[in-house]
């Protein structure tokens, strides 16, 4: 099976698992079984009618945001334990959303390339939005207000205020400045996928930032055998993330989708569970 395909297909499931009750959206109702206590490894909303899991970053800010707790140690020590794993293989391999980005780059469109300062702006939005706000912010209750889903995410809008308003007549009386605002936001969002690869991904994913950290330390891997590389600069133009795979193996914009692996001559570039044992072997040897 070809590469592309099969990484089509888990996504696919991926996003088939997350999102199984289709027959919701019809009234615009919510699962609220018991898996919604369970954090999908990658954005889904908790809102979205379909969704059978809660959203990471959505379950982030409300326990960050509650009045007995003040940061959210279960939350991220699952999504570390994602990361340590698997690293943004999660962005490239199991994320709903992704998937949804990478549709809309198939548009026919003049493709673009992102300036590399607009990178850094996904962990302003991590800091800010979903650790900072959620806890220094509250009602007079207590309780903090859950800023990126509130104020960001496209996938929320996308997922579940569009559906909910579509099938719930009342809620459309609701609709003010913050709508207008995400509605903003969700066309700049599928604008930037037309024309940029993963534009959300890479500039405004909160769980991008996350997993873009563990890169370096998780057990999924990418490495390059330095005797096999020719630097040809094959994959360093294959990669949608614009990343240099002989430079920066370890790049906190690396999906690990192995689109790099396939276009090299040589076989130089190994992605998987197995890279790293393939190094050490390669270091015992005398």
């Amino acid at each position: 099976m070809k590469h592309a395909l099969k990484r089509k297909i888990i996504q696919l499931v991926a996003f088939g698992y997350s999102n199984p009750y289709l027959m919701n959206f019809k009234g615009g109702k919510l699962y609220q079984g018991k898996w919604k206590l369970f954090c999908n490894p990658g954005l889904n909303c908790y809102s979205c009618p379909a969704a059978s899991l809660a959203c990471p970053v959505g379950a982030l800010q409300a326990v960050n945001g509650s009045m007995n707790y003040k940061f959210g140690f279960y939350v991220m020590g699952l999504l570390l334990a994602f990361g340590i794993l698997l690293g943004r293989a999660v962005c490239g391999w199991l994320c709903p959303f992704g998937l949804f980005q990478e549709l809309l780059h198939k548009i026919p469109s003049p493709k673009l390339r992102l300036k590399k300062v607009f990178l850094y702006v996904k962990y302003v939005v991590l800091a800010v939005f979903v650790i900072i706000l959620p806890i220094a912010v509250t009602d007079y209750m207590g309780m903090g207000k859950p800023a990126f889903c509130q104020y960001i995410c496209p996938a929320g809008m996308l997922e579940g205020a569009v559906p909910l308003l579509l099938s719930h007549e009342t809620l459309r009386q609701t609709i003010g400045p913050l709508f207008t605002l995400k509605t903003v936001i969700l066309i700049v969002t599928v604008t930037g996928c037309v024309l940029i690869y993963r534009f959300f991904c890479r500039t405004l994913c909160p769980l991008g930032a996350i997993y873009g950290l563990c890169n370096k330390i998780s057990i999924y891997r990418l490495e390059v055998d330095a005797d096999k590389c020719v630097n040809c600069g094959k994959c360093r133009r294959e990669c949608g993330m614009e990343v240099d795979p002989v430079k920066t193996p370890d790049s906190a914009e690396c999906i690990r989708c192995g689109e790099c692996a396939k276009a090299c001559p040589t076989g130089a570039i190994c992605v998987g569970f197995t890279a790293g044992r393939r190094e050490r072997e390669k270091q015992s040897i005398p």
